[in-house]
Protein backbone atom coordinates (compact mmCIF):
# COMPACT_ATOMS: atom_id res chain seq x y z
CA UNK A 1 0.00 0.00 0.00
CA UNK A 2 2.86 2.39 0.80
CA UNK A 3 4.27 1.72 -2.65
CA UNK A 4 1.04 2.91 -4.28
CA UNK A 5 0.53 5.88 -1.94
CA UNK A 6 2.98 7.91 -3.99
CA UNK A 7 0.87 7.31 -7.10
CA UNK A 8 0.44 4.24 -9.27
CA UNK A 9 2.40 5.59 -12.26
CA UNK A 10 5.68 3.79 -12.92
CA UNK A 11 5.29 1.29 -10.11
CA UNK A 12 6.11 -2.39 -10.16
CA UNK A 13 6.28 -5.16 -7.58
CA UNK A 14 6.75 -8.73 -8.69
CA UNK A 15 7.52 -11.84 -6.69
CA UNK A 16 10.68 -13.78 -7.51
CA UNK A 17 8.78 -16.74 -8.95
CA UNK A 18 7.10 -14.42 -11.49
CA UNK A 19 10.34 -13.13 -13.00
CA UNK A 20 11.46 -16.59 -14.17
CA UNK A 21 9.75 -15.94 -17.52
CA UNK A 22 12.12 -13.47 -19.19
CA UNK A 23 9.67 -12.31 -21.88
CA UNK A 24 6.95 -11.57 -19.35
CA UNK A 25 9.40 -9.81 -17.07
CA UNK A 26 10.68 -7.63 -19.92
CA UNK A 27 7.10 -6.63 -20.81
CA UNK A 28 6.48 -5.69 -17.16
CA UNK A 29 9.68 -3.62 -17.02
CA UNK A 30 8.72 -1.81 -20.24
CA UNK A 31 5.21 -1.11 -18.91
CA UNK A 32 6.61 0.36 -15.67
CA UNK A 33 9.19 2.35 -17.65
CA UNK A 34 6.36 3.87 -19.70
CA UNK A 35 4.57 4.97 -16.52
CA UNK A 36 2.37 1.91 -16.15
CA UNK A 37 1.97 -0.50 -13.28
CA UNK A 38 3.04 -4.12 -12.84
CA UNK A 39 1.83 -5.76 -9.66
CA UNK A 40 2.02 -9.44 -8.89
CA UNK A 41 -1.46 -10.96 -8.53
CA UNK A 42 -0.50 -12.44 -5.15
CA UNK A 43 0.53 -8.99 -3.91
CA UNK A 44 -2.78 -7.50 -5.06
CA UNK A 45 -4.70 -10.30 -3.34
CA UNK A 46 -2.76 -9.71 -0.11
CA UNK A 47 -3.53 -5.98 -0.28
CA UNK A 48 -7.26 -6.68 -0.67
CA UNK A 49 -7.18 -9.22 2.16
CA UNK A 50 -5.46 -6.69 4.45
CA UNK A 51 -7.97 -3.99 3.55
CA UNK A 52 -10.86 -6.39 4.16
CA UNK A 53 -9.34 -7.41 7.51
CA UNK A 54 -8.97 -3.77 8.63
CA UNK A 55 -12.52 -2.99 7.57
CA UNK A 56 -13.83 -6.06 9.38
CA UNK A 57 -11.99 -5.04 12.54
CA UNK A 58 -13.48 -1.54 12.40
CA UNK A 59 -16.91 -2.97 11.63
CA UNK A 60 -16.54 -5.06 14.79
CA UNK A 61 -16.29 -2.01 17.05
CA UNK A 62 -19.20 -1.37 19.37
CA UNK A 63 -21.31 1.77 18.94
CA UNK A 64 -19.62 3.34 21.97
CA UNK A 65 -16.16 2.47 20.66
CA UNK A 66 -17.06 4.19 17.40
CA UNK A 67 -18.29 7.20 19.37
CA UNK A 68 -14.91 7.33 21.12
CA UNK A 69 -12.81 6.71 18.02
CA UNK A 70 -14.44 9.48 15.95
CA UNK A 71 -13.35 12.33 18.27
CA UNK A 72 -9.95 10.67 18.72
CA UNK A 73 -9.63 11.00 14.93
CA UNK A 74 -10.61 14.67 15.27
CA UNK A 75 -7.62 15.14 17.58
CA UNK A 76 -9.65 15.54 20.78
CA UNK A 77 -8.17 14.82 24.19
CA UNK A 78 -9.55 12.16 26.49
CA UNK A 79 -10.98 14.94 28.68
CA UNK A 80 -12.79 16.51 25.73
CA UNK A 81 -14.15 13.14 24.62
CA UNK A 82 -15.34 12.40 28.15
CA UNK A 83 -17.19 15.72 28.31
CA UNK A 84 -18.76 15.22 24.88
CA UNK A 85 -19.96 11.70 25.65
CA UNK A 86 -20.75 12.42 29.31
CA UNK A 87 -18.52 9.61 30.55
CA UNK A 88 -15.39 9.58 32.70
CA UNK A 89 -11.89 9.96 31.31
CA UNK A 90 -11.19 6.51 32.71
CA UNK A 91 -14.03 5.15 30.55
CA UNK A 92 -12.53 6.85 27.49
CA UNK A 93 -9.17 5.19 28.21
CA UNK A 94 -10.95 1.86 28.71
CA UNK A 95 -12.79 2.16 25.37
CA UNK A 96 -9.63 3.28 23.57
CA UNK A 97 -7.77 0.26 24.94
CA UNK A 98 -10.48 -2.06 23.61
CA UNK A 99 -10.35 -0.28 20.23
CA UNK A 100 -6.60 -0.95 20.04
CA UNK A 101 -7.18 -4.60 20.95
CA UNK A 102 -9.94 -4.95 18.34
CA UNK A 103 -7.65 -3.49 15.67
CA UNK A 104 -4.75 -5.73 16.72
CA UNK A 105 -2.58 -2.79 17.76
CA UNK A 106 -0.20 -4.12 20.40
CA UNK A 107 1.87 -1.85 22.66
CA UNK A 108 5.20 -0.97 21.09
CA UNK A 109 8.10 1.37 21.74
CA UNK A 110 8.15 2.14 18.01
CA UNK A 111 4.48 2.87 17.29
CA UNK A 112 1.77 5.10 18.70
CA UNK A 113 -1.41 3.03 18.85
CA UNK A 114 -3.70 6.08 19.00
CA UNK A 115 -2.26 7.40 15.73
CA UNK A 116 -2.42 3.97 14.07
CA UNK A 117 -6.07 3.59 15.11
CA UNK A 118 -6.86 7.00 13.61
CA UNK A 119 -5.08 6.09 10.37
CA UNK A 120 -7.22 2.98 10.03
CA UNK A 121 -10.38 4.91 10.90
CA UNK A 122 -9.64 7.57 8.27
CA UNK A 123 -9.07 4.99 5.53
CA UNK A 124 -12.15 2.94 6.48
Amino acid sequence: MELLDTGPAGVGYLLKQRVANAASFCRDVERVGEGGTALDPEVVAAMFDAARHDGAALDGLTVRQGEVLAPIAEGRTNAAIARRLRISEKAVVHHASHIYDQLGLVPSDDDHRRVLAVARYLTW
